[in-house]
């Protein structure tokens, strides 16, 4: 079938052992897990709709927002990527409303294994959507804090022994080999005792607790095959991506000749054949 609209990231639900993957465009949801071993097109058709706004933009900032947008709204600001770095106490949040919603309410920081072990954090609200969005095979919440700024200042101390980024190439290659994650929280537990101890007592016992019996949640994904070698496609220089779909990991599909990472062309008006 024939599909056209505006794309986001996908959809993932995690029903059963496998997870559930849908495309959106729009207000449109297309079950995709069906689709795996089946040829699939993807084409580019030369606009961008800032999700923001609605305007027409020649580029996308910050993944799918107009220039304009990008410059002014709270969830393009800089404390995004960078949470330790929040200033909505000191009265300069672009969006206070914005800021309340979403960065003055509690947040997990969490240890995932996808390409690797990795420190990272999410809004509690978002568990696991945030796990199954990076591929991770294996999950642990480690704290949970009050505020986002808490969140990014223990992870701060916590990627001073273990990576905060995803390797994407390594997560496309192959399935994570299982690790036990309670075992390293144990351990960044023991190395940053002093530091954490320091962030509580500046903050607060309440605002700041490190969980030591959290459950290790387990993931799999829809991957017939891996690549052997991985190739990222690029619409904006080649508008049409086609092939045999593989298998679908994060927010990436995998083709059998290459793989395309759909969250980074939100708001780009596509069509789809699959």
């Amino acid at each position: 079938m024939k599909y056209q609209g505006h794309l986001s990231k996908m959809a993932i639900s995690c029903e059963g052992d496998v997870a559930q993957y849908c495309i959106r465009l729009d207000n449109q949801e297309i079950p995709l897990n069906e689709k795996i071993g089946q040829p699939i097109r993807i084409e580019y058709l030369a606009e961008i709709h800032c999700q923001g706004c609605g305007r027409k933009s020649n580029k996308s900032f910050a993944q799918g927002y107009c220039y304009p947008c990008f410059s002014k709204l709270p969830q393009c600001d800089r404390c995004i990527m960078s949470p330790e770095k929040c200033h909505y106490d000191s009265g300069t949040c672009r969006d206070s409303k914005w800021g309340e919603e979403f960065c003055m309410q509690d947040h997990v920081v969490y240890l995932a294994n996808s390409s690797g072990i990795k420190v990272g954090i999410t809004r509690h609200s978002q568990i696991p959507t945030r796990w199954l969005d990076q591929g991770a095979m294996q999950a642990l919440p480690i704290a949970r804090v009050a505020t986002r700024q808490l969140s990014g200042l223990l992870e701060v101390i916590f990627k001073q022994y273990v990576a905060d980024k995803t390797n994407w190439r390594t997560l496309l290659k192959q399935d994570a080999e299982d690790l036990d994650l309670a075992v390293k929280r144990d351990e960044l537990f023991e190395l940053c005792h002093e530091e954490i101890d320091e962030l509580q007592g500046e903050y607060g016992l309440q605002a700041v607790q490190l969980l030591y019996d959290a459950k290790q949640e387990n993931f799999a994904y829809p991957v017939t095959q891996y690549p052997t070698k991985v190739s990222s496609f690029n619409l904006d220089k080649n508008p049409v991506v086609e092939g045999k779909l593989m298998g679908i990991k994060g927010q990436y599909l995998l083709l059998d000749g290459g793989v395309i990472n759909l969250r980074k062309y939100t708001s780009y008006h596509v069509s789809i054949d699959c």
